[in-house]
């Protein structure tokens, strides 16, 4: 009897599929995470402040390095950030092994080699045949990070990178999506519910707990980000695997933190800086929206890859 590529990647999810197992999962994989962040953070700061280092001396040096540090502001703070992504990977598979009895290897699926190289490749190619035909507009530009600097880095970027989006893919669609179509028969529970979640994550937590109010554009970003969970989520669903999902989630990430970035958030590798931050009003909503319609033009075309490769599953 033939099987769906997604059958075959939920199956070994149906064994232990009860909710409070989902749930337990997915908060235990969130305090690894947290507890390897703070681990990681403060051991850094320590050494840091060990080193004595001229530029922390002062009552404020420390701090002030610091907050640049923790929000990736520098280029060590932005490798140092994505490497925490690896408290999530040990959560996921954790929880995994723990509560379903799954091995991590079922958490992928199939063909993930191929998949990945090939989103990736579409991903990469719109994105710069966009920034071609685009441009920057009205824009200006500001370089920031010295291309010897860059190429210095570039390695370990790519890797914590890998590491990132691939924590965040084994969490959100690898565990939870499929966990919840083993729950769930309806997608709009196995694909909106992460995806929800995943758009969650974005949000400006500090803001929104000091004011009481959303960061000024929080709104777009958790819809860009949604979109972006929403495409991945059914690029699992046609292939049974995380390999497409993955490499458009890595080279989407790969051009926002390391091509042209906000002067914001993990911007300190950008070889590009915009003229703004995140709480910009005048231009940045409307670059969300230009970046959430191509995102829908590259999940097309990867879905346009995968049913002529045949990789697809009939809908």
């Amino acid at each position: 009897m033939w099987t769906s590529p997604f059958e075959s990647f939920v199956a070994p999810a149906r064994a232990r599929p009860q909710l409070w197992r989902i749930i337990l999962g997915f908060v235990l994989a969130m305090l690894t995470w947290a507890v390897v962040y703070v681990v990681m953070i403060a051991g850094i700061a320590y050494v840091a402040k060990a080193t004595s280092d001229p530029a922390l001396a002062g009552p404020d040096g420390l701090p002030i390095w610091f907050a640049d540090f923790t929000i990736g502001k520098t280029p060590t703070g932005v490798v140092a950030t994505l490497a925490t992504f690896a408290g999530m990977l040990l959560g996921t598979i954790l929880a995994a092994r723990w509560l379903h009895r799954r091995s991590a290897g079922s958490l992928f699926g199939a063909h993930m080699l191929p998949d990945f190289v090939a989103a990736g490749a579409i991903t990469g190619g719109v994105g710069l045949v966009a920034i071609v035909i685009l441009g920057a507009g009205e824009l200006t530009l500001r370089p920031y990070t010295p291309v010897d600097l860059f190429l210095t880095f570039l390695p370990i970027v790519l890797v914590a990178l890998l590491l990132q989006t691939g924590a965040e893919e084994l969490l959100f669609r690898g565990y939870l999506q499929s966990q919840l179509a083993a729950r769930f028969r309806s997608p709009i529970v196995w694909m909106l519910v992460p995806s929800v979640m995943f758009g969650s994550l974005h949000i400006d937590i500090g803001t929104l707990w000091g004011t009481g109010r959303l960061a000024p554009n929080d709104v777009l970003i958790f819809a860009a980000t949604t979109l972006v969970g929403l495409i991945t989520a059914d690029l699992v669903r046609v292939t049974g695997s995380l390999g497409a999902a993955w490499g458009l989630h890595f080279v989407n990430n790969c051009q926002a933190l390391l091509l042209i970035s906000l002067d914001d958030v993990l911007s300190g590798l950008a070889l590009y800086k915009l003229p703004f931050d995140g709480d910009d009003l005048e231009m940045l909503p409307f670059l969300i929206l230009q970046d959430m319609v191509l995102l829908v033009i590259i999940w097309a075309c990867i879905r346009l890859w995968l049913a002529r490769r045949g990789r697809m599953a009939a809908a």
